[in-house]
């Protein structure tokens, strides 16, 4: 009864728990890592349309959501094997952090786009090494 009512409220939410939920179940080290990226770039783009339709509890659940993957993205920083792309990465992260928490007491949409975009390039580049 709990997960109709659930899936009645928001079936796309549910439906992309259940297949974000299938997907790591299954990833190794580097698909979870894509995993982050399309969730955090997805939440960033979320967030900024949110403030647009002024949604603002979706838009505060979306910073929340990028601000916890990029915690976790630094997390899993290895400083002594990844060198200076690893202390470079950090630093990225830490700059997007801080861009959205700034952004977040206003509402303007184009923070969470800028970083969103900047962020793509990453995960874009992050695509084309698992490809090879």
């Amino acid at each position: 009864m709990a997960y109709a009512s659930a899936l009645g409220r928001d079936p796309e939410a549910t439906y992309r728990r259940i297949d974000l939920a299938g997907r790591t179940a299954e990833a190794d080290g580097p698909a979870l890592v894509q995993l982050l990226y399309d969730e955090l770039v997805r939440a960033l783009r979320v967030a900024a349309w949110a403030i647009e339709r002024r949604q603002f509890a979706m838009k505060s659940e979306k910073i929340t959501r990028a601000t916890a993957i990029l915690f976790a993205l630094e997390a899993g920083l290895d400083f002594e094997a990844g060198g200076d792309v690893s202390h470079t990465l950090a630093r990225v992260y830490g700059g997007a952090r801080r861009t959205i928490v700034e952004a977040s007491m206003g509402q303007d949409p184009a923070p969470y786009r800028n970083v969103a975009d900047e962020l793509e390039e990453i995960a874009q580049a992050w695509r084309t090494i698992r490809a090879a």
